[in-house]
């Protein structure tokens, strides 16, 4: 479902960046990377995220991600 959702947005390839990441966000494994503004990094870590709560079997609304921004103007583009 998340990359039927994600080609009909019109995206057909992972950046760079995307390419690196998701695979090892969907392992567990913490990553941490640095790229230009534009380059799809909260798709890298918010991909894998939603991946692993759509994989949940407790659907109780208890917290199961939380995402940390250094300012408000980053978590208001999150």
């Amino acid at each position: 479902p998340i990359l039927k959702a994600i080609e009909e947005k019109g995206y057909a390839n992972p950046t760079p960046i995307q390419v690196k990441a998701i695979p090892a966000a969907l392992t567990g494994k913490d990553i941490l990377g640095c790229a230009q503004t534009g380059t799809g990094k909260t798709a890298a870590f918010a991909i894998p995220i939603i991946q692993h709560l759509q994989a949940l079997k407790n659907r109780d609304k208890s917290i199961k991600a939380l995402i940390l921004t250094p300012t408000r103007e980053l978590a208001l583009q999150i």
